[in-house]
């Protein structure tokens, strides 16, 4: 674009010599062709003949006309390389759309920007800041000798920075639960629940882990834990906050762990059962039984007063484990009649030996609290050796062999002999064919209403051995009554303090419970 200026220029010269060519020519010329006739021998003032004249005057014209192009070409030349030697960039600044000025230096603009993002993230608090930072673009331009105004574009810019705190919410089945300051610091607070309830198991294992422990009875037991994890669903999302609504990791723990309170005592009504009342509040059975250390086998009477205060944790972690038992296996007595033995009197031939079995639990809790107990399997490890025994020939009807039958065909077990939830269950659940069968031969001593067990049926087997049928909905027989083995005495069902229809079945010796799982096998 320079150098086109120059050509104009270059072409308004050029006309103004042509049109004052004849003045300009005629003054110059008769001075220099003076001159000129003086150096080459001539005389001064001899007059030229216009032919002469004529060249003479072309010649100067022509000297001149190039003198003058060469000058002009070297000026448009030289200013041309000095406009190209100043030529630089520069650089339009955007901030959001927003043209806030011109800089020379786009780095410095970067800069500012990295420097700005570090001080605005610096947490004032314990909280995380958020640094709200604007779009920047450049749009490069040449320019002569540019100055960029760098200090009013930073200025401008730092209005367009912000920056504001955030956590972590923990949410808990679509409930807001607390406020950390990070998602690791959320972590940690589950974790630490989990472990807490993962250690309320026997033997203090992680999932997977077996350790063997001595049960009460000093009856070997292992215990694996086989899952853990939350029963809820639980979330996590970053959120705008204000610094003093963070809470620290342990008042977050407490908050999951403890949660409301539950109501504190109700009051036994008609119908009411242990397992209804734990139903109907939303409780494990455990609970109660560990607050009403009164209540056993689960009888409970109208008008007591129950003790149910329990934390209602917002958080809860489930634990399945596997536990397996080896239980003993009651050895068989064999009868040998004997006419010179007086009846009753019994004598032993040879002694017998209960076996062993090992017994596969599935218990799964809640916050440590037993919520279901499955049996999974049973596998024999010593043979039982049977007994046998001389004993009186006179025949005495419904006296028991000793050896015990399912009192339920498909019996499936839904609690088992022992201290299952802070108190003694003297006997073991069974649902199944709701047909209710003599476990051996026996004479019926009870058979009727029974507080606690509903309708109820005990049977004396005349060896030292009782059998107790609860929570039945018919009876078949009648007191005094002689049943044989497998004959059919009730039906099931769920009267007395029941939780549910099935069958409570008691073993005992001389009146002392025993556990059934001893005498009955798969």
């Amino acid at each position: 674009m320079n150098v086109f200026k120059g050509m104009e220029r270059f072409k308004d010269l050029m006309n103004k010599l042509r049109g004052s060519e004849k003045r300009s020519d005629s003054m110059v010329l008769a001075d220099e062709v003076a001159a000129a006739g003086s150096e080459d021998g001539q005389e001064a003032g001899t007059p030229l003949s216009h032919t002469e004249k004529t060249v003479v005057v072309h010649k100067g014209m022509v000297f001149r006309t190039v003198s003058a192009a060469a000058f002009m070409v070297a000026v448009v030349w030289g200013g041309h390389s000095y406009v190209e030697a100043g030529m630089a960039d520069t650089y339009r600044v955007y901030a959001n759309g927003d043209e806030i000025g011109r800089v020379v230096d786009p780095s410095q603009v970067e800069a500012f920007k990295q420097s700005k993002r570090e001080e605005l993230s610096k947490a004032t608090s314990e909280a995380k800041m958020v640094v709200v930072e604007p779009k920047i673009e450049f749009k490069a331009e040449k320019a002569f000798k540019p100055k960029g105004d760098e200090a009013g574009v930073l200025k401008e810019l730092e209005g367009y920075f912000s920056s504001y705190p955030v956590g972590v919410q923990l949410i808990v089945n679509g409930k807001p639960a607390g406020v950390v300051k990070d998602e690791a610091t959320a972590k940690q607070v589950l974790e630490h629940i989990k472990q807490k309830a993962v250690a309320s198991v026997a033997g203090k294992k992680e999932p997977g882990k077996v350790t063997v422990l001595s049960a009460p009875s000093s009856v070997p037991v292992s215990t694996e834990l086989q899952k853990a994890d939350f029963v809820e669903q639980v979330e996590f999302q970053e959120v705008k906050i204000d610094p003093k609504d963070l809470m620290k990791p342990e008042e977050l723990q407490t908050k999951l762990e403890t949660g409301n309170m539950a109501p504190t005592k109700y009051t036994v009504q008609e119908g009411d059962c242990v397992g209804c009342i734990a139903k109907q509040f939303g409780i494990p059975k455990q609970v109660i039984y560990q607050n009403n250390p009164s209540i056993t086998d689960d009888m409970i009477k109208v008008g007591q007063v129950l003790d149910l205060t329990v934390l209602q944790p917002a958080l809860s972690v489930r634990t399945v484990e596997k536990v397996v038992e080896s239980q003993e296996i009651q050895h068989e007595i064999e009868y040998q009649q004997d006419d010179s033995m007086r009846l009753g009197t019994v004598e032993v031939i040879s002694p017998g030996q209960n076996g062993m079995k090992k017994v596969t639990f599935e218990l799964t809790k809640v916050n440590g609290m037993l919520e279901n107990e499955t049996l999974l399997s049973e596998e024999i490890v010593k043979q039982p050796v049977k007994e046998v025994q001389r004993k009186g020939t006179k025949v005495v009807k419904g006296e028991g062999t000793g050896k015990f039958a399912w009192p339920v065909a498909s019996a499936n077990i839904t609690s088992t002999f022992g201290t299952r939830w802070g108190a003694l269950h003297k006997g073991i659940d069974l649902t199944g064919n709701r047909n209710i069968m003599a476990a051996d031969n026996a004479k019926v001593v009870f058979a009727g209403t029974k507080d606690g067990y509903g309708k109820c049926i005990i049977l004396d087997h005349l060896n030292g051995y009782r059998t107790l049928y609860g929570h039945l909905s018919e009876i078949n027989v009648e007191v005094g009554q002689i049943v044989e083995k497998g004959e059919k005495i009730g039906y099931m069902g769920s009267t007395g303090h029941s939780t549910g229809v099935h069958l409570h079945f008691e073993i005992q010796v001389n009146e002392s419970p025993q556990n059934p799982l001893k005498f009955l096998n798969r």
